[in-house]
């Protein structure tokens, strides 16, 4: 890969992994629309990396309330702010784990990769973030996140396995129809990210050993510096504009880059 291409991938994952664009759906539309070359594992195990150290420095008060409630949690409590956070993290993240190794298992993964679906899946589900956004209320705080949310939201997070639906976007748009406060939603849809990516990243490390491709680690490390750098500048941009707009932007784009993918599908 030259030094341009690996920057642009960086770039593209980190700016839309945590925005509600779907950054699944833009990295498969990279080398299908410009004829470049599929950045392939190594590289999508280090853009996910650069990403996780991202949200993780950006959200540490809450990461570390959560390691902190671990010892907690292993001796079966669930006594303190930080083990319950903890448990809400992990029941929220069983449900994406789940399909994920189902479509894996299946092909099914594979198969959705097409620029009709992911033209589809921006239009609808910008649609919806729309609606919710609108329409639902703002009268719960990250703070009242219930177990029973947290199931629910991780059900919501599983469908984000389409590519083009958008990880954060679907759980945003699920947060906001629960009541959550725009700000909240975001925050709750960015801590559910921990786990999320530190599962997939594993799942595609496996991948990238078993396949002996280790000749990559210089494009990696630059891979995964660049994405960390354009991740946490896509979450501060992010949640400040939510202090003063809402969602609408996101779904402008996402409608109008819908539209335009499913002219091309069907043309």
């Amino acid at each position: 890969m030259t030094l341009f291409h690996i920057l642009l991938v960086s770039i593209i994952q980190g700016i839309t992994e945590f925005l509600p664009v779907s950054s699944s759906g833009h990295l498969i539309l990279l080398p299908s629309l410009t004829g470049m070359d599929d950045q392939g594992l190594t590289i999508d195990v280090a853009t996910h990396v650069g990403t996780l150290f991202a949200v993780i420095l950006f959200f540490w008060a809450d990461v570390k309330t959560a390691l902190g409630g671990i010892p907690s949690l292993l001796l079966g409590r669930i006594d303190t702010p930080g083990a319950r956070l903890a448990f809400l993290l992990i029941i929220a993240t069983i449900p994406v784990m789940a399909v994920g190794l189902v479509l894996k298992l299946t092909g099914l993964d594979e198969a959705m990769r097409s620029t009709a679906v992911i033209g589809w899946t921006m239009l609808l589900f910008g649609i919806l973030l729309y609606w919710t956004d609108q329409k639902g209320a703002e009268n719960l705080k990250a703070s009242d996140w219930s177990l029973r949310q947290a199931w629910i939201l991780g059900l919501w997070q599983a469908v984000a396995l389409i590519p083009g639906t958008s990880r954060s976007g679907i759980c945003i748009t699920g947060a906001r129809h629960m009541g959550f406060a725009r700000g909240d939603a975001a925050r709750i849809s960015m801590l559910m990210s921990i786990p999320t990516i530190m599962a997939s990243g594993a799942l595609l490390g496996l991948d990238v050993i078993a396949e002996g491709d280790m000749a990559l680690l210089r494009d990696a490390s630059i891979a995964a510096c660049f994405s960390f750098v354009a991740a946490l500048l896509a979450l501060s941009f992010m949640m400040r504009l939510l202090r003063s707009v809402s969602f609408t932007p996101y779904v402008i784009y996402r409608v109008v880059l819908g539209i335009v993918l499913l002219v091309i599908a069907y043309s």
